[in-house]
């Protein structure tokens, strides 16, 4: 199913919603970027820039990480922050999303994060609801996850700098990741130097020459000179797809610190989380002076708090 993702842009090309990363310029991204650094370093526990704002969580997906990292940046903004708790809510009972979310809307909610299993429910809950409610994409299906990408995003720049003449490598699930392809979509939006996807042919996307990406089935190889390694999460049940075993894939594809000599000496490590330790990436190389994961979690709250309060601001600029 495709979508117009124009809707995301109010009259002045500014953000009303977050659904995806490909229609995002240049400037969209460094203005993102630019807030989230001003909040990362401002010694203020608590800003106001949300106050009398109501958001709501809708996570119809399980989530940890995201989750958390949402409601600590509406709290440091002020917001009022609602959970719903889907798994129980009348949803799980019949009711439609769609009914859901008119309801939360009559309950004055100005803004839904949503996380959702089937691609492009966020961006059909942003077509339906009013002008005055923003929605932001927490992940849909295998489609995207736009707030990850920014944060990883901001991790790299904290860590190097700049974009233009890095190598960045992407390996595991490149077929089933949300990730990966918001990831790439920023990359280019950034004009890396070199973009390396890496991993078993069976989990590639059939249009692997449309990420305009360099595919490497080898992972020495496609590390080589790496001066940033994303680490893909790898569900187990995607393994029988590919017809490949747990430890054929460590062999394969796990990151050891014997493989990451490859890379450069100052390379850095990431990973979305959840992290399959012996299988994806050693603990010596997830905890080790390389790995910026821990990073990336803090970066989520400052990532998400500029996100948030742009949008507002812009539908007050509007």
């Amino acid at each position: 199913m495709k979508f117009d993702y124009k809707i995301q842009f109010n009259s002045k090309n500014q953000l009303k919603h977050l659904l995806n990363v490909e229609l995002l310029n240049l400037e969209h991204i460094k203005e993102i970027i630019s807030l989230a650094d001003y909040y990362d370093n401002e010694k203020i526990k608590k800003f106001n820039d949300l106050n009398g704002k109501t958001i709501a969580n809708l996570f119809f997906e399980p989530s940890t990480r995201t989750k958390t990292t949402f409601e600590l940046a509406s709290k440091k903004l002020s917001a009022d922050f609602i959970n719903i708790d889907v798994a129980n809510s009348s949803a799980n009972k019949g009711e439609s999303v769609l009914d859901m979310i008119k309801t939360l809307e009559a309950m004055n909610c100005d803004m839904f994060i949503v996380r959702h299993s089937v691609s492009g429910t966020p961006h059909y809950i942003a077509q339906e609801v009013g002008d005055n409610i923003a929605v932001i994409n927490a992940g849909d299906g295998s489609h995207a996850h736009p707030t990850q990408a920014m944060l990883d995003m901001y991790t790299i720049k904290k860590s190097k700098g700049g974009f233009q003449n890095l190598n960045i490598s992407i390996v595991g699930d490149i077929l089933h990741s949300r990730v990966a392809r918001s990831t790439i979509a920023a990359l280019k939006v950034l004009s890396v130097k070199n973009i390396n996807i890496v991993g078993p042919k069976n989990l590639m996307p059939d249009n692997i020459n449309q990420l305009n990406a360099n595919y490497m089935e080898s992972l020495e190889e496609g590390i080589a000179e790496a001066d940033v390694i994303i680490m893909l999460r790898l569900q187990k049940e995607r393994m029988h797809e590919a017809l490949i075993s747990t430890d054929d894939y460590y062999k394969k594809y796990g990151l050891t610190k014997q493989k990451l000599k490859a890379a450069k000496k100052d390379v850095i490590v990431m990973h979305p989380g959840p992290i399959n330790r012996g299988i994806e990436i050693d603990s010596d190389v997830a905890d080790g002076k390389h790995s910026v994961i821990l990073d990336q979690v803090s970066s989520g709250i400052a990532i998400r708090m500029a996100i948030m309060s742009l949008i507002f601001k812009n539908r007050k600029s509007n």
